[in-house]
């Protein structure tokens, strides 16, 4: 359901839906509420404080100042025509800006609460709603967000003040505004009418201009043409914040000389972008790519920039690399309107009314209900009571709220340090994220074989886009076909360095097979976690992998350490042959974009406890045989002896495929296989001493092709008194490298048909090919391969073994010649995990130390180019 909604100038669109991923269990109490604030303002639009004071603006035109030490309103002033959309606070000057919807910018005096300074836009009232304002203390500039969607500003230097008086009061330059009846008004003594001049500018003392405001005069200035940015967005310039030379929190006041700043300035066009604050005006450097809806709200913390946006997303950047680190999902549909940080935290004030507390990893510590109406304003003081902090949140419910929150400890805190041991996996906080996930992503029972399930299957593929986003990749959903499980893609991009970043593809499925109850311990999907291991349908088969390797990429990126591009490709049909797949591939791949290496994790270890890599998978062809006698079914006892049975044919069919000796005798079946080199008997040698079975069992399965009857199906009852009139058998071949797919497909359709005609029967035969997948074997001597053998090592202490796997995973070989690359599998389940089987689980650990793994990988490749094969 779309609603809209209109918060004091804002629009907001908003859309019925449910938030992804989020911290089921805050770990901080909701602060305590210090004192509440009634003003006499319908809704509360800006805020600010300084150490004595509180200035709240709202919609009946005043400012209200209200005395952080006994809570009483001490003054309130008055002079805009319209609502107090912005404060800003000059400390150093002790000034305060206001900018409001009568189009002027008001200086304030805040040791007399005298009005200083009035500041008419370019344009004056084309200038529209001014929206946002900023502050450059080195540059002695304001900055002036406005909604025709022109950025603007003025410099309030000594010089730059002295040389405008000068000119107005010789008639050089001349204000082109109308004349104010309050602020261009004489002395009533004098019975003057008011005129542009009535101040009288020339006679402004020095100390005036130094800030020194005992006298109430307000002099008015408008801004030059030269101090204008046209269309510097493509919407209203809704909020500001000023990037310091040294990073520092919100709470933290003091102003640094040393250094340039910058300025970025959030819009509706759903952009961030990033000016540098010259003497000239500011210069664009970046624009940082919302795409969630209008950007509200922006606040800046060390090298992290935090855009609140429309819908309930939060997007974070990285200052030095200029990317998107991770997107906070807050609440879905309910606007982020106002942000405040206080040293590593983040506050963020919602339109419902409600305030979440976030931490460095972004998990949410701390949610309270703050106000009844829209928390439009916020902001991180001192308290004048201990040396903490308050909060300060305004609202539409024509309340100012003061809480007493928790300082976070320094980042250079060991308990809260982000550089904690990687083999631990676990979130700052102990918040686990992967594994809250997991259990969401468990409990959608993608089920691909069941079109009783394709809305789940769509539900998973929805979550998992939303996930990867909230986890700092930009993710979208691809189209298959009609009626067809869609593909996720996802790229967490990482920092650029001086050379091309790798980019590495990492391929899964969200899809599951089918759990009945039966044989289950608990609810197949609903994730239990016992005895180290986590019991669902699908935690290691494929959602598992896919979510640990996706925290890995995101533990990367909040620590600006992610230097490859790490593509997430999954699709929804892998359970039943991937149908579709490579031609959605195909279809969208310059969407995908280039691929340097293929990553997947979509198998098990060969034993419980030593950790593999795997490095082969066998072809496979599924075929359906059909015998048909043409007639309905019969009864044995009538017609017993007199017919010949479709079922006897088929026996007789079916004992062609081997011999004595279970050999498969399609002709030239085996012509192609490749020989067994000495390294690999000696690796079978050291895996079977390893698992305790033969190597010529783990031959026979991994690396030589075989034949499987799977089952036979009937028409009729399937009774012992009816002789069927349609038979059916499912086979499939197992190959390996080096037989040719397409060969043996036809060879086996020109074997069943060739044998069948030596029956001389007078049934009918039908061979159909229903699926193909090819063989697929990696290159032990690759980079790549190394890079990953080395992190496992690291990460294990013991070198993985390799191994090869029996069954096959279609998209793999696909892929590597699409995109011309090799791909790795990293097995991350243990060989008790029970795929496809009830009871299905993952060690906890092995997901947690796959996790590190893969960050040290990545961590190893980043410099890496992979080579291309032919």
């Amino acid at each position: 359901m779309l609603s809209v909604s209109l918060y004091d100038g804002i629009y907001s669109l908003t859309f019925s839906s449910t938030a992804s991923v989020s911290n089921p269990v805050p770990s901080l109490p909701s602060p305590a509420l210090v004192h509440s604030l009634g003003d006499e303002n319908r809704s509360v639009l800006s805020l600010v404080a300084d150490t004595d004071h509180v200035y709240v603006g709202g919609q009946c035109q005043d400012i209200s100042v209200w005395s952080k030490r006994s809570y009483t309103l001490k003054t309130s002033l008055r002079g805009h025509t319209g609502s107090i959309l912005a404060l800003e606070l000059a400390e150093e000057k002790l000034w305060l800006f206001s900018a409001s919807g009568d189009s002027t910018v008001r200086i304030w005096s805040t040791v007399t609460f005298a009005p200083i300074y009035v500041l008419h836009p370019y344009l004056e009232t084309g200038a529209g709603d001014l929206f946002s304002l900023a502050w450059n203390p080195k540059l002695q500039v304001i900055y002036i967000g406005c909604q025709n969607t022109s950025l603007q500003w003025f410099e309030f230097s000594k010089d730059q003040i002295g040389q405008r008086i000068q000119e107005i009061s010789s008639g050089l330059s001349t204000p082109s505004r109308k004349v104010h009846k309050f602020f261009d008004s004489y002395p009533q003594y004098t019975h003057r009418p008011a005129d542009l001049f009535a101040n009288n500018f020339g006679s402004l003392s020095p100390s005036f201009l130094e800030g020194d405001t005992s006298y109430g005069a307000a002099s008015a200035f408008n801004i030059p043409a030269s101090n204008v940015i046209d269309s510097a967005h493509y919407g209203y310039v809704y909020c500001m914040a000023l990037i310091s030379p040294v990073r520092t929190g919100a709470d933290d006041s003091t102003l640094h000389s040393d250094g340039e700043y910058q300025l970025l300035t959030g819009s509706g066009d759903e952009t961030v972008k990033i000016w540098n604050c010259a003497q000239s005006g500011p210069a664009h450097i970046h624009t940082l790519d919302c795409s969630h809806g209008a950007v509200l709200s922006l606040a800046v913390q060390g090298e992290s920039v935090f855009a609140g946006c429309q819908d309930g997303y939060v997007k974070v950047f990285d200052l030095e690399t200029k990317t998107l680190i991770r997107t906070i999902i807050v609440q879905e549909n309910i606007d982020i309107l106002s942000l405040s940080v206080m040293h590593s935290d983040l506050f963020t004030c919602s339109a419902n009314g409600q305030v979440q507390r976030w931490s460095p990893s972004f998990n949410c510590i701390s949610s309270w209900k703050a106000h009844d109406g829209i928390v439009l304003s916020s902001s991180i003081t001192m308290s004048t009571e201990t040396n903490g902090f308050v909060l300060v949140t305004g609202a539409n419910d024509g309340l100012v709220k003061i809480w007493d929150v928790v300082v976070p400890l320094k980042s250079d805190d060991p308990e809260m340090s982000l550089e904690k041991d990687i083999s631990n996996g676990i979130d700052d906080d102990h918040h686990d994220t992967m594994t809250y996930a997991l259990s969401t992503f468990v409990s959608i029972p993608s089920v691909s074989s069941d079109p009783l399930h394709r809305g789940n299957c769509q539900q998973a593929a929805i979550w998992l886009k939303k996930c990867l986003r909230q986890l700092g990749a930009e993710s979208t959903l691809l189209p298959t076909y009609e009626l067809g499980n869609p593909l996720v893609l996802a790229t967490f991009c990482g920092s650029q360095g001086k050379h091309p970043k790798p980019r590495i593809l990492f391929y899964g499925h969200y899809d599951v097979i089918s759990a009945p109850t039966d044989g289950w311990d608990s609810d197949p999907f609903s994730v239990d976690g016992r005895n180290g291991y986590l019991y669902g349908r699908g935690v290691t088969d494929n959602k598992g992998p896919i979510i640990a390797i996706a925290c890995a990429a995101a533990e990367l990126l909040r620590r600006r350490a992610l230097d490859v591009d790490l593509i997430f490709l999954i699709e929804g049909e892998e359970e039943v042959g991937s149908i579709g797949f490579m031609d959605a591939v195909r279809k969208h791949k310059s969407q995908i974009g280039h691929v340097d290496a293929i990553l997947l994790s979509n198998s098990t270890w060969i034993t419980e406890y030593h950790p593999c890599i795997t490095y082969g998978l066998r072809g496979v062809v599924h075929a359906r045989v059909t015998i048909s006698s043409g007639a309905p079914d019969r009864h044995s006892g009538i017609e017993g002896g007199a017919v010949t049975e479709p079922m006897q044919d088929m026996i007789r069919l079916l004992a062609t495929l081997t011999d004595g000796q279970r050999k498969v005798t399609i002709p030239g079946f085996y012509e192609s296989v490749r020989e067994q080199t000495v390294k690999e008997k000696q690796l079978y040698e050291l895996l079977s001493e390893v698992t305790g079975s033969p190597g010529s069992v783990l031959s026979s399965r991994w690396r030589e092709p075989s034949l499987t009857v799977h089952n036979l199906a009937v028409s009729g009852p399937g009774s012992s008194t009816v002789i069927p009139g349609t038979v059916a058998a499912e086979i499939s071949l197992r190959i390996v490298p080096d037989q040719d797919l397409k060969t043996i497909s036809q060879s086996l359709v020109s074997h069943l048909q060739n044998s069948f005609h030596a029956l001389r029967s007078p049934n009918s035969l039908s061979v159909r090919i229903d699926h193909t997948a090819d063989w697929w074997l990696g290159n032990l001597e690759d980079p790549w391969f190394n890079a990953l053998e080395t992190a496992v090592c690291e990460e294990w202490g013991v070198q993985p073994l390799r191994i090869r796997e029996g069954g096959s995973i279609p998209s793999i070989p696909n892929l590597e010649k699409e995109f011309g690359c090799r791909a790795l599998h990293l097995p991350l389940g243990q060989s008790t995990d029970r795929a496809h089987l009830p009871n299905e689980r993952i060690s906890l650990s092995n997901l947690r130390r796959g996790k590190s793994v893969v960050k040290r990988f990545l961590a190893k490749v980043s410099d890496t180019r992979a080579p291309i094969i032919s």
